[in-house]
């Protein structure tokens, strides 16, 4: 089965920071933005001129969405849709197109080397469903999929389309049109720096998604459940689940990482700065709150991103 439109045209263009070959020129850049994580749902409306125009949030109650790759994501119809609702009334959204920011494990995210990778996607499609056929668990047949040449490596998405049709339908009910599909994180990898090697840690619920960007590239990427609520979590458990993606980039790339942004942590995010700093020897920050300081957020913007709400302020310099 071929990927459906929609996912095909939004699960890459977050362009990692805009640097990356855009390779579908004409994709949609609504002025309304929907994410949606397992606590709550935020959504903001964009200005023509890339500000912000308003934005609102719903919390959702414990248990309403669980994230996965595979299971049922929305346990608690009325609940999340409820939500979804609430926002998009405040933002007045109506019969148009909005970008939907799904929870990181909803999408599998693989970099793979290539000595010789076809050219055309009629040929490459089937390459990747069968290279990666036994490292995704759901069936080729029910699979949507994109993927991003870096040569020598290529960037591959895959996610099984009934989850995809789950957030699709929350727009679709509303009479709004799901014109982007894109992880949370890659939305808020826009918000590096990324000229020397930079490792992003980003916690969300019970998903840890860790991913090296340089000069444009993505080098690395994995999400994974991490072994305890955010509450819980030391700065070792944090360590030991970063770990594979640092040491594989530093065995690739022959060099280490040189800065490391973390989102998610509220704010226990000092407890985990040091820890961080001896095991990296290098700066340790908050995403949001660099690009912030760093003058890459608008000001009109920083009261959402006060709110830690990553994955619509990186939207926002994507489309800015």
């Amino acid at each position: 089965m071929s990927s459906s439109p929609t996912f095909r045209q939004g699960i890459y263009q977050s362009a990692f920071a805009r640097k990356i070959a855009r390779w579908l020129e004409a994709m949609p850049h609504p002025a309304l933005a929907l994410e949606i994580s397992q606590d709550r749902v935020a959504g903001a409306r964009w200005t023509r001129t890339g500000g912000l125009d308003s934005f609102a949030i719903e919390t959702l109650p414990v248990g309403a969405l669980v994230p996965s790759a595979v299971e049922t994501n929305i346990v608690d119809q009325t609940a999340v849709k409820g939500a979804v609702a609430g926002v998009m009334s405040r933002l007045r959204a109506k019969d148009e197109e909005i970008a939907l920011l799904v929870p990181d494990p909803v999408i599998r995210v693989f970099v793979q080397h290539f000595d010789q990778f076809p050219r055309s996607p009629q040929e490459a499609e089937p390459m990747l469903r069968w290279k990666l056929k036994k490292s995704v668990p759901f069936e080729a047949d029910e699979t949507v999929i994109s993927y991003m040449r870096q040569a020598p490596r290529v960037v591959t998405a895959l996610a099984r389309l009934r989850i995809v049709r789950e957030y699709e339908g929350l727009a679709e009910g509303l009479g709004l049109f799901p014109g982007v599909i894109l992880s949370s994180s890659l939305a808020a990898i826009t918000l590096l720096d990324d000229h020397q090697p930079t490792l992003l840690a980003r916690v969300s619920g019970p998903a840890l998604t860790t991913a090296i960007v340089r000069e444009g590239v993505l080098c690395g990427y994995r999400c994974t459940e991490l072994p305890a609520q955010n509450n819980l979590l030391t700065p070792q458990m944090l360590l030991e689940e970063i770990y594979p993606v640092a040491a594989y980039y530093q065995d690739t790339w022959r060099e280490g990482i040189q800065q490391v942004r973390v989102a998610g942590l509220g704010p226990r995010l000092d407890e985990f700065l040091r820890p961080l700093e001896d095991e990296f020897r290098c700066e340790v920050r908050s995403l949001l709150h660099t690009a912030m300081s760093e003058g890459r957020v608008p000001e009109s913007v920083h009261e959402l991103a006060d709110r830690d709400s990553d994955g619509l302020v990186g939207w926002m310099l994507h489309r800015s």
